[in-house]
C-alpha cells in the first residue's frame, strides 16, 4: 500500500477513535450530572413553592431565594417555566460539552454539580486536549498537500508564476474562502435560527468560537422551546471542530507563505516542512537510475587481463 494511503487511514483512524472518545465523555458526563441536575430542579421547585406561599416576604428570605436562584443558574438549571424542561445533561447536551471541553472553546453555560463530575472533567480534558491537538495536527498536515501544496504547485504550472507570486495569490483565495463558508454564512443561519440574535451578534460568536475564546455570553441552541434541538446541537458541533481545523489550516498556509518569502529565515523561526511526497518532482529524472545501471554493469564486468598493471610493465 502506497504511503499515502497508509497516512489516509491512519486519519480515518484518528477521527473514528476521536467520535468514540467524544461518545463515551458524553455517556460518562450524563450518567454522572443528570440526577444531580432532576436534583436540584426538584429542590428549587419546592423554594419556589415555598417563596410563593409565604404571606410577608422579608429581606433575609428574598436574598435567600435570589442566592439559590442565581447559584443554580450558574450551572445552567433555570427555575423559569419555559426552560425548565430541557436537560443540560442529556446525551447530545453532553456530547456538546464534550466537544466544547477537548477543544478549549468551553462557553461555560454549562458545568458539572458533582464532585466526581468535576474530577471526571479534569481527567477526561487532560487526555483530550492532546488528544484533539493531535488530531487537529493529522488532519491538516493531510489538507496541506491537498489545499495547500498541490494548489500552489498548479498555478507555477498552469500560469507560470513563481512560489511567491502564487502562494500570495492562493492564501488570499483560501482566506476568502474560508471567511464566506466558516463566518459570514454561518451567521446568516445562526442570526436566522436564533431569534434572540442579529448578524453581528452571530458572527461575534463564531469569531469567538472559531478563535477558541468561548466566552459564553452567547450560546447556541438555549432557547426554550428549540425545534430540532439535539440535531442542531450535533450540527453546531460538526461546525466548531471543521471550523477549527480550518483555522489551523490557515495558520500552516500563512507559515507556508512566509517561508516563500524568507520571513521565518529572517526571524530565525522553524521552516514549514513539506511531506516527502510534495518534494518529489513532478517528471522523474530518468538518467539516474541508467547511470546507476551502467556503475553496476561495469562493476559487475571482468577486469580485462591486458589492463591489469604486470610487475614486468612497470619502468625502471
Amino acid at each position: 500500500m502506497p504511503s499515502s494511503y497508509k497516512s489516509y487511514a491512519v486519519l480515518v483512524g484518528f477521527v473514528l477513535l476521536y467520535i468514540l472518545y467524544l461518545v463515551f465523555g458524553a455517556l460518562v458526563f450524563s450518567i454522572i450530572e443528570r440526577p444531580q441536575e432532576e436534583r436540584l430542579k426538584i429542590e428549587l421547585k419546592t423554594l419556589k413553592e415555598q417563596f410563593v406561599n409565604q404571606s410577608c416576604v422579608n429581606v433575609t428570605s428574598l436574598e435567600n431565594f435570589l442566592v439559590r436562584v442565581l447559584t443554580a443558574n450558574k450551572y445552567g438549571v433555570s427555575m423559569l417555566r419555559n426552560a425548565s424542561s430541557a436537560s443540560n445533561w442529556d446525551f447530545v447536551s453532553s456530547l456538546f460539552f464534550a466537544s466544547t471541553l477537548v477543544t478549549t472553546v468551553g462557553y461555560g453555560h454549562t458545568t458539572p454539580l458533582s464532585d466526581a463530575g468535576k474530577a471526571f472533567c479534569i481527567i477526561y480534558a487532560l487526555l483530550g486536549v492532546p488528544f484533539t491537538m493531535l488530531v487537529l495536527a493529522v488532519s491538516v498536515q493531510r489538507l496541506m498537500h491537498l489545499l495547500t501544496y498541490k494548489p500552489i504547485a498548479l498555478c507555477q504550472r498552469w500560469a507560470g508564476w513563481n512560489p511567491k507570486r502564487a502562494g500570495i495569490w492562493h492564501f488570499l483565495l483560501l482566506l476568502f474562502l474560508v471567511v464566506l463558508c466558516f463566518f459570514a454564512i454561518p451567521s446568516v443561519i445562526f442570526s436566522a435560527i436564533e431569534t434572540s440574535w442579529s448578524f453581528l451578534d452571530a458572527l461575534y460568536f463564531c469569531f469567538i468560537s472559531l478563535c477558541t475564546i468561548g466566552l459564553g455570553d452567547y450560546v447556541p441552541g438555549e432557547q426554550p422551546n428549540q425545534k430540532l434541538r439535539s440535531l442542531y446541537k450535533i450540527s453546531v458541533m460538526v461546525y466548531l471542530l471543521v471550523g477549527l481545523t480550518v483555522m489551523f489550516l490557515v495558520l500552516r498556509t500563512f507559515h507556508k507563505l512566509a517561508d516563500l518569502h524568507g520571513l521565518t529565515s529572517l526571524l530565525h523561526l522553524p521552516h514549514c516542512e513539506e511531506e516527502e511526497e510534495d518534494k518529489e518532482p513532478i517528471v522523474a529524472d530518468q538518467s539516474a537510475p541508467n547511470e546507476q545501471a551502467n556503475v553496476d554493469k561495469n562493476t559487475s564486468k571482468p577486469l580485462d587481463p591486458s589492463s591489469q598493471v604486470s610487475y614486468s610493465s612497470i619502468n625502471r
